[in-house]
């Protein structure tokens, strides 16, 4: 895949690590073995979560400016367009994902978290979107990830400022989901999924697809959306052996089988 990214599994969980030090700067190489990374975790039956991670320093300080610097603007119609779309292979991964974030998570890294469902952070992060101060708006789905998540004005100040937030600050916002001490960050971002793993494959996946999916359309069609995958999963194992299992022996007891 490369040396600069790693997919490692265990008990069920996969964890996507970055690994270009010293800040994890987000240049072509390390997008695409992102997209690569997706596929893997997205096809691997003996995955059920995952966990993108960038080591016990830093999660990633951004873009590689050096390497966006001497891009023309033909390079970059080009080039922004794979950005997006590996960013948005981590965000289609049809299983419940987290960033385990410390140290810095800005311009590129901050959008990376934000194609997590969730984000647990270090006391000491540094969260932001600063791509303002170069005289570039955020390119890899920040305007439009970050605005969903925390509502427009709270985007619009980070976005036109270039500001870092603090971990306490992003929590406040809903831009994290938790904050730890950093050493805990990466059990606590595994701790996040672990109860997902093992849990019914098909119907997280729907779970999931409808959500997202109805963020990027209007009401009705969102609705239209959830019954779709409502009543697909009347055709799922899982399906039959959870509601037996509740008839049975009451609810949150069923073994089931990720089909």
């Amino acid at each position: 895949m490369s040396d600069l990214l790693c997919v490692e599994v265990e008990a069920g969980i996969a964890t996507i690590r970055l690994q270009r030090p010293p800040m994890n700067a987000l240049n072509v190489e390390i997008q695409e073995a992102l997209r690569a990374a997706s596929e893997e975790v997205t096809e691997r039956r003996d995955v059920g979560a995952v966990v993108l991670y960038g080591g016990e320093k830093v999660f990633a300080a951004g873009a590689d400016i050096k390497e966006m610097e001497q891009m023309s603007y033909s390079d970059m119609v080009f080039h922004s367009r794979r950005l997006q779309s590996a960013f948005t292979a981590v965000a289609r991964i049809p299983k419940p994902t987290v960033a385990a974030i410390t140290g810095y998570a800005l311009g590129g890294g901050c959008e990376l978290a934000l194609t997590c469902d969730f984000r647990v952070a270090a006391k000491n992060a540094k969260l932001g979107q600063p791509e303002i101060l170069l005289g570039l708006i955020p390119g890899a789905g920040g305007t439009q990830r970050l605005s969903r998540l925390v509502g427009s004005a709270k985007a619009k100040d980070l976005v036109y400022s270039g500001r870092f937030v603090s971990a306490d600050e992003a929590l406040a916002i809903g831009l994290v989901d938790e904050v730890v001490e950093a050493e805990d960050v990466y059990a606590a971002a595994r701790a996040r999924v672990e109860q997902y793993v093992g849990g019914p494959a098909l119907a997280l996946r729907a779970a999931k697809e409808a959500i997202d999916r109805g963020l990027e359309v209007e009401l009705d069609t969102g609705l239209e959306i959830e019954s779709m995958q409502f009543a697909s999963l009347f055709a799922t194992k899982d399906r039959a052996i959870g509601m037996r299992s509740f008839i049975e022996n009451g609810p949150g007891k069923a073994s089931f089988e990720g089909a």
